[in-house]
């Protein structure tokens, strides 16, 4: 079976709750939820985890080598502008990822504008809330961002 990973940063465990304005209501527990019934219609085996540790999220992209994982979508939350040792992971294991924000990065602080995966990411979405990880999981699975695939996949608003 494929095998997909979602990876979420810091303080993404308190997106519902947290600065709505920038990433809506919807939890992330809600998301995954969503994201796994995507997994279940394309019968993929997909892995969803979140934390607050740059180091955990470093060991977790070592691991996805080591269980065969096809493909990373991940939040890397603040350190996303930080973490050169999250970047040194990706380069050192030479799995595609797809980069996703759920606000737009590039409307906020300026310290929020620099990314350290970008440029190594098969690509970004950002600022298109939950949607964007959907986006990235369906485009990790099939390789194409045709919308019409996503007919019955995103909730009604």
């Amino acid at each position: 079976m494929r095998k997909f990973l979602v990876l979420n940063g810091p303080n993404l465990n308190l997106v519902g709750f947290r600065e709505p304005e920038y990433y809506g209501a919807m939890t992330l527990d809600e998301i995954e939820d969503i994201l796994q019934k995507e997994a279940e219609t394309w019968k993929i085996s997909l892995e969803c985890k979140q934390t607050n540790s740059e180091g955990e999220l470093v060991e977790w992209v070592h691991q996805a080598e080591e269980e065969e994982v096809e493909f990373i979508v991940i939040n890397p939350g603040a350190y996303t502008h930080t973490s050169i040792a999250l970047r040194d992971a990706f380069l050192a294991t030479d799995i595609p990822f797809l980069e996703v924000h759920m606000s737009n990065i590039y409307s906020r602080e300026k310290f929020r504008h620099k990314s350290y995966l970008s440029d190594i990411a098969v690509g970004t979405i950002t600022g298109l809330g939950f949607a964007g990880y959907v986006f990235a999981l369906q485009f990790a699975i099939t390789g194409t961002s045709d919308f019409d695939d996503f007919e019955g996949v995103l909730p009604e608003q």
